[in-house]
């Protein structure tokens, strides 16, 4: 199975948490006084990006395509700002 349909579905997962963690903020109204909002808005930046270029993996699949790279890049860029999301909102919230 091509590694970008993985990138896909663990992007758009992501993308998904990113998007509940900046709801989450701004419904407590904590993302004023947060860093983790504008963090989490990155992530879920590169995750929507990552998705967009597995995507176009997907359509140029019988041929090797620079997308699924690039995907590849973006997902654990986002997966890690996500994951700073997270750290920066556990210290913040002490």
């Amino acid at each position: 199975m091509p590694r970008h349909q993985h990138i896909l579905n663990a992007a758009s997962n992501l993308l998904g948490i990113a998007l509940v963690i900046i709801a989450g903020l701004n419904v407590s109204r904590a993302a004023r006084n947060s860093f983790a909002d504008e963090v989490a808005w990155g992530a879920a930046i590169l995750l929507s990006l990552s998705c967009l270029l597995s995507y176009l993996a997907l359509r140029a699949e019988p041929e090797p395509s620079r997308c699924e790279t690039w995907a590849d890049r973006t997902f654990l860029t986002g997966m890690a700002m996500l994951f700073v999301a997270v750290i920066v909102l556990a210290v913040e919230s002490r």
